[in-house]
């Protein structure tokens, strides 16, 4: 992998874990997450206007699948949100060891969306994981926090999302794939966002509210970049250094420090993902052998 797309991977996880903990911070600090997430695509949508000229192109407005596009563009902030409301209580290890299994579920949602079904070892990977988000919940014990089912939910909400995308990329312009989920975003949560608007005291609250969506931003940039110097399998299991990002960030910003329930599940739900990876890699290298063959 060339050193520029494996800095550009890790550059862009590193910066999706410091947008969730500067909401999770903003949260805790006292404000309503529907406030905390409009802004947050706020700032994304206009920083995305300035860049693609959005008033002279084209493409950042063309729609095909009208229906389609906007039930993807109503997913990813109605996933920020959940994410955010699990946020408030729980640690920023907790939520991401549950939104590591995304890829599991986007495997399990593709036969009956998309028509590509998991053999049977797929599906075993997919149980794998599902046993390690029971470890990391802990349902029916004291430990288990209502909050995580929120965390649960943004899970589901997004694997949805990366359907929606992979069934949309081939059509749609990669410009209005970007542009409406944070437009669809404003437009949503307004009302909500400010019925709960309450501005933050410090300058330090505030530069961060105004300005943390632009780490969303930055981050899908650099993963487009690293996407045109390196193919997808070797991009995708950096997603799961995320959360090592994620639990060092905690420990910095919250000193919060995952329990070893949370270490256990999250090693499984990897371990899973990463041999749904490579189950995916001899896949696809079997149907390039079956085609130069013919």
């Amino acid at each position: 992998m060339p050193p520029v797309a494996l800095a550009l991977a890790l550059g862009m996880f590193v910066l999706f874990a410091a947008l969730d903990t500067s909401g999770k911070y903003l949260i805790t600090s006292g404000l309503a997450a529907s406030f905390v997430v409009w802004f947050r695509f706020a700032s994304q949508a206009l920083l995305q206007m300035l860049i693609s000229r959005a008033w002279a192109n084209p493409d950042v407005w063309r729609m095909r699948n009208v229906l389609l596009q906007l039930l993807r563009a109503v997913s990813l902030p109605a996933t920020t949100l959940l994410n955010f409301k699990a946020l408030e209580t729980l640690q920023l290890a907790q939520t991401v060891s549950v939104f590591l299994s995304a890829p599991m579920m986007i495997t399990a949602l593709a036969g009956p969306l998309l028509g590509e079904w998991a053999g049977i070892r797929r599906w075993m990977a997919i149980m794998v994981a599902f046993v390690g988000v029971l470890v990391v919940v802990r349902p029916g014990t004291a430990m288990f926090d209502p909050a995580i089912l929120y965390s649960i939910s943004a899970t589901l909400v997004y694997a949805l999302y990366g359907i929606l995308t992979r069934k949309l990329a081939g059509s749609e312009t990669e410009a209005s794939l970007v542009f409406y989920p944070s437009l669809i975003g404003i437009l949503l949560l307004g009302p909500f966002a400010w019925t709960n608007a309450e501005m933050p005291e410090s300058v330090f609250d505030t530069a961060l509210l105004f300005g943390f969506g632009i780490f969303g931003m930055i981050g899908h940039t650099m993963f487009i970049k690293a996407s045109r110097i390196a193919s997808a399998p070797k991009i995708a299991p950096f997603v799961y250094s995320q959360l090592i990002w994620m639990t060092l960030l905690g420990w910095i910003v919250f000193g919060d420090l995952p329990d070893w329930w949370t270490v256990a599940g999250a090693a499984i739900i990897c371990a899973s993902g990463l041999y749904l990876m490579y189950r995916e890699r001899v896949l696809r290298l079997a149907r390039s052998a079956a085609q130069v063959e013919r």
